[in-house]
């Protein structure tokens, strides 16, 4: 095992700074937005309040390779984190999306996962826990760093997705996965219905799929795995191969954007894009701008001048839910929840920020209309 700090925690001058600065703001009614390397800014609206920093969280905490499990602190570059588990064979299991300036913090807080999500899970799924700081400035921790840890409830998955909103990230552990010995990537040409009902077929199958996105008329396949295992599943996929270096770039691009996104940005940025999580079987969403497919069918990239009333109507209809992503000013950037839910969220945020101190402008309408002042 790997210690990178002597066990035995002592007070941490960049953790107290935070402290003070949370209660602070608590004290004189400020808002406070918690960004790392602001890779993240431009989705879900301008930030409000004064911005909470933590790039002096630095440095992977503990790191064991045979448990396949890390430790790391919010502030650390994502790609540091990588690059350390690429070294030992590993990766984090949700191929998260790698913009210049990402953190870890970041990463957890987004909770955005990229094309081998489908199969190997989301950053939910590989959270094993955290240490934070709540809206009243306590030191907390959830979780743990072990794979099986029921004690509790699972309040260190919330913070996936959370956007800060339930607290500032000091730490996350995460269980991580080895690294496939062999990656392939096959293209097939088929329309959008035909792609998603081949893409479903396949996910019943041995097959080891590690990622399916289709955009400009063509299926891409990802199969990962063993050696053998992945040129015996080849003849049952068929389709053309593409070259590494070109579906290295393809699954890296669509951690983050459409598929694609790059051939067809100069001519689309001004019509507002959202990020539409529905079931992976629902059918081809083309009429109202469907513009590429990833996760297997789980996820859809739209791309319309359509009223978010609409856009968000059609998600919900289909059971699913639908995020405003770029060129969009929608307002709030997640989607509306219902009554239930909504009320539950509310006591959550009551237990966690009661004095409404992190920004909630991704979650709230009203709050998303106040834009951050300036110098902020």
């Amino acid at each position: 095992m790997t210690h990178y700090e002597p066990e035995g925690r002592t007070p941490d001058p960049e953790e107290a700074r935070l402290v003070d600065e949370v209660r602070a703001a608590g004290t004189e009614g400020r808002v406070l937005h918690i960004r790392g390397g602001s890779s993240k800014d431009g989705l879900g609206g301008t930030p409000r309040g004064s911005g909470l920093s933590t790039l002096g969280l630095k440095g992977i905490v503990d790191y064991d390779p045979a448990e396949l499990v890390v430790t790391v602190r919010a502030g650390t570059p994502l790609a540091d984190l990588q690059a350390e588990l690429a070294a030992h064979g590993q990766m984090l299991p949700f191929e998260p999306p790698a913009w210049p300036d990402a953190t870890v913090g970041g990463t957890v807080a987004s909770g955005l996962s990229g094309p081998r999500r489908a199969f190997s899970g989301s950053v939910r799924d590989a959270l094993l826990g955290v240490r934070l700081i709540d809206g009243r400035g306590q030191l907390l921790q959830f979780g743990g760093q072990v794979m099986k840890n029921v004690a509790g409830f699972d309040l260190f998955r919330l913070q996936a997705g959370a956007w800060g909103r339930l607290g500032v990230l000091l730490e996350v552990s995460f269980r991580v996965l080895p690294r496939p010995q062999s990656e392939l990537t096959r293209v097939l040409q088929m329309d959008a219905d035909q792609a998603i009902a081949h893409m479903n077929q396949l996910a019943g199958t041995p097959v080891p799929l590690s990622a399916a996105a289709w955009f400009g008329g063509l299926l891409h396949l990802r199969l990962s795995g063993s050696a053998a295992g992945v040129q015996a599943a080849l003849s049952g996929v068929g389709g053309e191969p593409l070259d590494p270096l070109s579906a290295e770039r393809l699954w890296a691009d669509c951690a983050a954007q459409p598929p694609g996104f790059a051939e067809t940005a100069a001519a689309a940025e001004s019509v507002p894009l959202w990020r539409l999580a529905v079931p992976a079987a629902t059918r081809s969403l083309a009429a109202e701008g469907e513009e590429a497919i990833d996760w297997c069918g789980g996820l859809r990239w739209l791309r319309t001048h359509a009223p978010a009333e609409a856009v968000r109507a059609l998600a919900t209809s289909l059971g699913g839910h639908a995020t405003a992503w770029q060129n969009n000013l929608a307002r709030p950037a997640m989607h509306p929840l219902d009554p239930v839910r909504q009320a539950l969220h509310r006591r959550l945020f009551d237990t966690l920020d009661p004095d409404g101190v992190f920004d909630s402008g991704r979650f709230d309408a009203d709050a998303a209309a106040v834009v951050a002042p300036a110098g902020a």
